[in-house]
């Protein structure tokens, strides 16, 4: 399944920033106008979308594993373990890449206004300074540091 199709928790938010749900966004994405801002915002979605679902699979594992039907006999100390560190690892992806789309969606530039290049002025000189004699040969030469 395409990650563009994986529900993440931040769809909502971006269907409300940018108007059109997020399957049209990642079609937006791809023209030749779309912001910048745009496109990171989508990679940042589909990073977490991905890091959402690992957190699903383990949680659902260690469901299973713990489920009241099951034979005691199955349930192993070292698995839950593995699984514990796997969802803290998922858990600490998903919280960073949810914070890195809060920060991108919070500093951006409101949807349809293009980030603007800043141009700057090349100082000009005002006028021209007449030429100087040349210096003494030793000027700017740095003195010897006695011992």
């Amino acid at each position: 399944m395409s990650v563009q199709l994986k529900l993440s928790s931040a769809d909502d938010l971006l269907h409300q920033i940018f108007g059109v749900p997020v399957g049209d966004l990642y079609t937006a994405a791809v023209r030749p106008d779309a912001s910048p801002a745009l496109s990171r915002a989508l990679e940042l979605r589909s990073f977490l979308a991905l890091a959402e679902e690992q957190v699903a699979r383990v949680r659902d594992r260690v469901h299973e594993a713990m489920a009241a039907d099951r034979d005691m006999d199955e349930l192993s100390a070292e698995d839950l373990r593995m699984d514990a560190q796997w969802l803290e690892a998922a858990l600490d992806a998903r919280d960073g890449y949810r914070a890195a789309l809060d920060d991108l969606l919070r500093t951006m530039p409101p949807p349809g206004q293009r980030a603007r290049t800043v141009r700057t002025m090349q100082p000009t000189p005002a006028t021209v300074l007449p030429s100087a004699a040349p210096a003494p040969k030793r000027a700017g030469a740095a003195r010897a540091r006695r011992l």
